[in-house]
């Protein structure tokens, strides 16, 4: 890695500050925006405007909006989050408590759909036209078609009710346990992930086996495989791994749906229930750590593309 690739790294990071801090600014405004008092919420039936008002100003609700995003974002400099409206915890330590499900949701999925993808798209390019490229293509735009709470659901009648094979919901307690709980959550996510990075490998496997250099390894007598194995697959690499990191954000919020789906108790259902109660502290934190997650692979994306391919240029 030359001296512009290590200045890179080092800075890329520094440029990637304004986007979150335009995210906070968003994600602040927004919350705010939500209907509802969360004080009137908090107390329910005990609620008078005493009791409203001392909950508002505990919290710093009283304050005009633009003092709150200054509290807030003074907070969020110093790794503190605020305090949950409706659990009455630090919402970071909240938070924490529930990221290991959906690190193993998102982690599962993206595995498990390299897993499906890289194997399809392989035999759909060596069998351009075939059969089996047809077979293929139809399964993607199945894949991309179907809702993912419907192909979830399709998954809980097949595998939990008729054949009982894996639970319908919960996470367990031990890993073996946890493990089995996921594996139809993962499933439901790398169907649907599967389908677009099956398309993306194959159209550019296609153009790889066009290419020059393609050419000259069959020329000096390379089997099929070994060309798709030492030139075909790496260089195709480059784009997939791009659109992955993009899905991954996509995926990184739509656990939201997957994780009240098959009840996992990780920050999407931590997310949905802050929503409904008007918790701010946690409906914000949770938004800064999808909002950081997705931003960290990005960067991990660029560095692991650059890493690949030395031709690939950067700013």
């Amino acid at each position: 890695m030359n001296l512009a690739r290590y200045r890179f790294v080092l800075t890329r990071p520094l440029q990637l500050l304004p986007v979150l801090f335009g995210i906070s600014v968003i994600t602040f405004v927004l919350v705010r925006s939500i209907p509802g008092d969360p004080a009137r919420v908090l107390l329910g039936a005990r609620s008078t405007p005493d009791a409203i008002q001392k909950i508002r100003a505990q919290f710093g609700l009283d304050e005009p909006i633009w003092v709150q995003y200054l509290y807030f974002l003074k907070n969020l400099l110093n790794g503190d989050l605020g305090q949950s409206l409706l659990y009455r915890v630090d919402a970071l330590k909240l938070i924490s408590t529930r990221i290991e499900p959906t690190l193993m949701l998102v982690a599962g999925s993206v595995l498990l759909a390299l897993l499906i993808a890289v194997p399809l798209a392989t035999v759909a390019a060596r069998n351009k036209g075939g059969w089996a490229d047809n077979l293929i293509r139809l399964f993607t735009t199945a894949g991309l078609g179907l809702p993912a709470f419907w192909l979830g659901l399709m998954l809980i009648l097949l595998f939990s009710v008729h054949w009982g094979l894996f639970p319908v919901s919960g996470y367990g307690r031990e890993w073996p346990e946890k493990l089995h709980h996921l594996v139809l959550p993962c499933l439901t996510i790398a169907l649907a992930l599967s389908a677009v990075l099956v398309r993306n490998l194959r159209a550019s496997m296609l153009l790889e086996l066009q290419a020059d250099h393609v050419t000259a390894a069959r020329a000096r007598g390379l089997s099929e495989s070994a060309v798709f194995r030492r030139h075909v697959l790496p260089n195709s690499m480059v784009p997939t791994v791009n659109l992955l990191a993009v899905n991954i954000g996509w995926l990184i919020s739509g656990t939201v749906v997957i994780e009240a789906l098959f009840s996992l108790p990780g920050i999407g259902q931590l997310l949905v229930r802050g929503i409904f109660t008007r918790d701010y502290m946690v409906v914000q934190g949770v938004a800064m750590v999808l909002a950081c997650a997705t931003v960290a692979v990005n960067f991990i994306a660029d560095v692991v593309t650059t890493a690949i391919d030395p031709r690939v240029k950067i700013q």
